[in-house]
């Protein structure tokens, strides 16, 4: 039975919700997200994941917060959650609910009435939720938020399906879980568990504390693959780029990839291919990866002379590190000379190649300025593109 909801406990002195602390387990590796840094410490959503839940609970009236870290962790936490107040940071265990104790037992002297614990890698965590759970501390020891099991459920054995399990008496247990503090700081001192506690609801019943149900929230999923940091990304995203490079007589003329016979070439620290260097600011705009001076400095040696096609390749891998891939390129030439008709499909075809995607995305346009300004004269050549991206799972 789901507990209904109901207000929380209230202070008869400031009429605000009864004082509760909280403790968030955020010691894990968090290997398996595929980040740079343990996923509690990575950036979700504009912000860290460990930020998400601590701002909820801090602005739900949790104080204070104990936030439960791996070792040499400090100074990442605390820049995590520069700003917040009443925020303490504790080392934890070799398991998870060592490390749970561990957050417990530095509340111990402060000995607040009730207690959040919570997982760092459940970054959306409605208020709803919070009052529910502090409303059932009012009748019982602890209370958890739990979702309904829609699935069929099948019994394993060998790979083989063995039989099939009653879904309709299972539930989705989720976190933060509530408890009545003395409760649960007894039953995690007394946790004689072989392995690991899969939750503190566990400890809380085998201490032999009720464990009532409250409605969770499907917006409290935990963040545990790469792919849950990329499904939260835009899911199309813009970039623009321009650029611009001198002609000068002789010189070899490269224009998207394409070797172009002409009487001047473009001047530049690499072979100058405008049309690509402007590309490659696109795809780089459009995932706020800085632009093509940033990655190959015309300072550094090693790209002197070097094929402009290297710079796009390395663009697109960029996008899929950072969860997307190339929709399209809307690129346009800007000169007097040469005529760009004859070698537009050869463009396109090339570009297409280099971003690994279908030539019907890729658009190449040529225009002049009716011999005004520096192109006009043909003192040099500019290109301008547009690029969209998409996320990987479209």
């Amino acid at each position: 039975m789901i507990e209904p909801s109901l207000p929380p406990e209230s202070d008869p002195e400031n009429g605000r919700t009864s004082r509760f602390a909280a403790v968030i387990v955020a010691a894990g590796k968090g290997l398996r997200a595929g980040q740079e840094v343990p996923k509690q410490f990575a950036r979700w959503r504009g912000k860290p994941v460990l930020r998400h839940s601590a701002d909820a609970l801090a602005h739900a009236g949790a104080a204070p917060i104990v936030v439960v870290i791996p070792e040499g962790a400090e100074e990442i936490a605390k820049q995590a959650l520069a700003g917040l107040d009443d925020i303490a940071f504790v080392t934890g265990g070799a398991t998870r609910q060592a490390s749970v104790l561990a957050g417990l037992e530095a509340l111990a002297a402060s000995s607040p009435p009730h207690v959040l614990i919570h997982d760092a890698a459940r970054p959306i965590l409605p208020g709803a939720v919070i009052a529910r759970l502090l409303a059932a501390l009012a009748r019982h020891s602890a209370a958890i938020p739990v979702l309904p099991v829609v699935d069929s459920l099948a019994r394993a054995e060998g790979g083989l399906m063995a039989g099939s399990a009653p879904r309709e008496e299972l539930r989705r247990v989720q976190t933060p879980q509530a408890f009545r503090f003395p409760d649960i700081l007894a039953a995690h001192r007394a946790w004689q568990g072989v392995a690991d506690a899969g939750d503190d609801a566990q400890v809380a019943r085998a201490a032999g504390l009720d464990v009532a149900l409250v409605e969770g929230d499907e917006a409290l999923r935990k963040l545990t693959f790469k792919e849950d940091f990329m499904g939260d990304l835009p899911p199309i995203r813009v970039g623009t780029g321009y650029d611009v490079h001198r002609l000068v007589e002789g010189g070899e003329l490269w224009l998207g990839g394409i070797l172009i016979p002409h009487t001047h070439g473009l001047s530049g620290h690499s072979d100058a291919d405008v049309a690509i260097h402007a590309a490659v600011d696109a795809l780089l705009g459009a995932i706020a990866g800085g632009d093509i001076g940033r990655h190959f400095p015309p300072s550094d040696p090693q790209w002197r002379g070097a094929a402009s096609s290297l710079f796009l390749t390395h663009a697109v891998a960029m996008l899929g590190e950072a969860g997307y891939r190339v929709g399209n390129l809307d690129l346009t030439i800007i000169c007097e000379a040469p005529r760009i008709g004859p070698y537009r499909e050869d463009i396109r075809a090339k570009l297409a190649q280099l971003m690994d995607v279908d030539i019907e995305c890729v658009s190449v346009k040529a225009t002049t300025t009716e011999r005004l300004g520096f192109t006009g004269r043909a003192e040099g050549i500019a290109a301008q593109a547009i690029a969209t991206v998409m996320r990987i799972d479209r």
